[in-house]
């Protein structure tokens, strides 16, 4: 077996062309136009919701440039320009510039896959071309339950497009374990230092889910860890008795959006209830909330506990959506292919079924776009080509594509 090489190779070679039908856009007025589930309730402040679009959009042209893949989550390019993915059911696989998946990397961890379980997040060491480590989260099956949990291993390429991972070793467990199927997030991001954040959900269920508001529970948080798991000097609630000195922020529902922008700072998109879909800042020890203040309403359509938008001590979300655009896979847009999404987040959709696009300006969104795939969007990811790749799912498994997003 060989390591991959590390040089920069060209771009994925495009499957097929389509333009795919692009959201109407009108300059000055939200992109949503469906009624709120929470009509009532008011945004804290002008612009957290609902923001216009932008006088200028970019005209986008998309290409399947892979297709016939399995039931895909996340997926990662590697310096030589192929790209690693992971697949709900447990396996990852290295997809040529052809476009086509090599055989299964051996030696990943078992996976719960039950649900919305699964092998998760997938990401390369701020070292990797030196050391071939990768991290990845995963619903881990555990002997009291289940939990997501990040492994890192050695990714070992072969002659046929496969390869193992070597030296495997799960570095952090999110506890307690908990016997559910839902909300298990995951992203993982590395920080400019090299830190590791990884998001992680609240579990769902009525009663886990207040435990995001427990710092002796890992339910609905915010870790921050070195790679090797251990907590990082200067995390809030280290040294505070009791608490999970790993914890970086609190009160989250479930966190599957994660991305730096510019400045080296973590930004998230976490999923509200029906409505609430929630753009946040995220920063040292502030509490965001969830499940005790919240937009948007149950499934039921009832109240989500008081029904209360704002409390004192919880942060307000920088932006929010109601109806909600299920959001998973984020990326921020640093390259020049697209010029109109200079400095923007990417966001996939799973219930809008495209990128959504946030313009921001001084840390709040100034305007929202929307690219309509068609497709439910799992993860995005900027390539190194400065175009944009978006993974599809489809709704309860079936075969993913990723598609190629240009300047038209």
């Amino acid at each position: 077996m060989k390591r991959l090489p590390h040089i920069l190779a060209g771009t994925m070679l495009s499957l097929s062309v389509a333009t795919l039908p692009v959201f109407a856009q009108q300059a000055g007025t939200p992109v949503e136009t469906n009624a709120p589930n929470a009509p009532d309730q008011q945004p804290a402040f002008g612009g957290q919701t609902r923001a216009p679009q932008p006088a200028e959009v970019a005209k986008i042209k998309t290409e399947v440039v892979a297709e016939g893949l399995p039931h895909l989550w996340a997926m990662e390019f590697l310096p030589d320009g192929r790209m690693l993915v992971t697949a709900k059911q447990g396996a990852m696989h290295i997809i040529g510039t052809d476009g086509k998946p090599g055989p299964a990397i051996a030696n990943v961890p078992e996976v719960l896959a039950n649900g919305q379980g699964g092998l998760l997040d997938v990401a390369l060491a701020p070292d990797y071309e030196t050391s071939g480590k990768i991290f990845f989260s995963f619903a881990e099956p555990r002997e009291e339950g289940n939990g997501t949990s990040v492994a890192t291993a050695r990714l070992v390429a072969d002659d046929q497009g496969g390869g193992a991972l070597e030296d495997v070793s799960v570095i952090f467990r999110q506890m307690p374990s908990y016997n559910g199927d839902k909300h298990f997030g995951s992203r993982l991001v590395f920080g400019p230092e090299g830190e590791l954040y990884v998001t992680v959900g609240e579990r769902s269920d009525a009663e886990p889910r207040v435990q995001a508001q427990d710092l002796q529970s890992g339910f609905g948080k915010i870790f921050r860890i070195s790679q090797t798991g251990e907590a990082l000097p200067g995390n809030p609630f280290a040294g505070e008795d009791g608490a999970l000195p790993e914890i970086w922020s609190l009160g989250h529902r479930n966190l599957q959006s994660a991305a730096l922008d510019g400045q080296g700072r973590l930004w998230t998109v976490e999923h509200g209830p029906k409505g609430g879909d929630e753009l946040n800042l995220p920063e040292a020890g502030k509490n965001y909330g969830w499940p005790e203040v919240t937009y948007g309403v149950e499934y039921s359509g009832a109240e989500v506990g008081d029904g209360v938008t704002q409390m004192t001590n919880t942060e307000q979300p920088v932006y929010y959506w109601d109806p909600v655009i299920a959001p998973s896979g984020m990326a921020y847009y640093d390259a020049d292919a697209i010029p109109e999404w200079k400095g923007a987040f990417l966001v996939g959709g799973l219930v809008s079924q495209g990128v959504v696009v946030l313009h921001m300006e001084n840390d709040r969104v100034s305007h929202e776009e929307r690219v309509a795939l068609d497709a439910r969007i799992r993860d995005v990811k900027v390539g190194p080509d400065g175009a944009v790749y978006a993974v599809t799912e489809q709704r309860g498994g079936g075969n993913s594509t990723i598609i190629k997003l240009t300047k038209g």
